[in-house]
């Protein structure tokens, strides 16, 4: 990820100021506010703005005035309390905002969460960089035979190395295109006075799904944890994921008794359906109990050994 000397002056400046303020700041994330945290090649993750901490959580819960005597246990318990019970409102009473570097096709997907303020740069006004993603060599997969919207084995040699020039020369040519068609410099300038160039609305439309976009994109800690639980998730495109963990760690600063508690009970915790509840009760009382006489779909029965960690093999 490359920021210009105009960029890194703005980073700078901001990250110089100081107010003075009664409300509630979070130390270890004003470490890392307006700071660019790099995802992709060119891509970022910015926190620029935030309100509440888990305290705001608890005092909603609560709806007290303060502190008080309570102690940090109390408040982390209450905290696991509400996540373990889908108490949803206390966290809808924290904000955050982010300023995102993230190509199109990951902005595409990502928008599909309808649940917070989002305002996009505009190629209508403005001319976007030259800038694309180029996935890493380790990312390029076939497509998975099991998973229709999935990955399967990883390209090599000269099957992976076409694939990468192909995309890479695709990607310069259209944004040459583009320039072309707006007759026009990322300044502003015309580049052949010969010449008209074309609406900026409609050139851009010339342009690959890997060139990247800008956004600033806020939100309310209980959408966030939503969208961190399906975009976290070793199951979430490679791409949209690595955002995704960038932003857990910015969780982690700013509330780091909620993160405790997500993590806990929604990252690494499952939900088992009312058939899955039985078949572990069956077997904690010893039964010898197959799928087929599960109630369970062949699907949900996989699903189920894998949270238990039983493999057909070691299954009863």
């Amino acid at each position: 990820m490359k920021l210009t000397p105009e960029q890194r002056a703005e980073i700078d400046a901001a990250r110089g100021q100081r107010f003075e303020t009664r409300r509630i700041t979070v130390p270890e994330l004003e470490e890392i506010l307006y700071e660019p945290l790099p995802v992709l090649d060119h891509g970022f993750v910015r926190v620029v703005d935030y309100m509440g901490d888990d305290g705001a959580i608890v005092q909603s819960a609560r709806v007290s005035y303060g502190k008080g005597t309570r102690k940090t246990r109390d408040d982390a318990g209450l905290i696991s309390y509400l996540m373990r019970h889908r108490h949803t409102t206390p966290f809808e009473m924290c904000e955050i905002k982010y300023h995102v570097k993230l190509p199109i096709f990951v902005a595409r997907q990502w928008i599909r969460h309808r649940t917070a303020n989002v305002n996009e740069y505009s190629a209508r006004y403005s001319i976007l960089d030259r800038e694309y993603y180029m996935p890493a060599p380790d990312q390029l997969a076939t497509q998975s035979r099991s998973n229709r919207q999935g990955r399967g084995a990883v390209l090599s040699g000269p099957e992976a190395d076409w694939v990468l020039n192909t995309l890479r020369e695709d990607a310069e040519r259209c944004h040459a295109h583009y320039e072309e068609m707006l007759n026009e410099s990322q300044d502003g300038e015309t580049l052949d006075p010969d010449r008209r160039g074309l609406a900026r609305e409609l050139a851009r439309m010339n342009l690959t799904l890997n060139t990247y976009t800008q956004w600033y994109w806020k939100i309310d800690l209980h959408n966030l944890l939503h969208f961190l639980s399906l975009r976290a998730d070793p199951h979430a495109q490679y791409e949209i994921r690595a955002y995704a963990d960038v932003m857990l760690e910015t969780v982690r600063r700013w509330v780091p008794l909620t993160f405790e508690a997500f993590e806990k009970y929604r990252l690494k915790g499952a939900s088992v359906s009312e058939g899955g509840i039985d078949v572990i009760r069956r077997l904690v009382a010893g039964e010898n109990i197959r799928q087929e006489d599960s109630g369970l779909s062949k699907r949900e029965w996989r699903e189920l050994m894998g949270i238990l960690d039983r493999t057909e093999e070691n299954s009863p």
